[in-house]
């Protein structure tokens, strides 16, 4: 198993962890990582969004989350 600040969390219960070794070991749960292919694709989608809206946009779009920074904080 992965170990780490990114490892999924372990059951503390003896038998759901005998359980959750044996689905991984047969294949029935997977590990929970994120494809190379997806992480590619999320760090090109910001610029190549960025890219295509207009000024106007960009700055609405910043306007919101600014604001919605600020009233998640209080």
């Amino acid at each position: 198993m992965a170990s780490g600040p990114k490892a999924p969390k372990r059951p503390r219960d003896p038998n759901q962890l005998a359980k959750s070794i044996v689905d991984l070991a047969t294949g029935e749960a997977e590990d929970k990582k994120p494809l190379a292919s997806a992480r590619k694709g999320g760090l090109k989608g910001g610029a190549s969004r960025a890219k295509a809206l207009t000024p106007e946009q960009r700055s609405e779009i910043a306007r919101a989350a600014a604001s919605a920074r600020w009233k998640k904080g209080a």
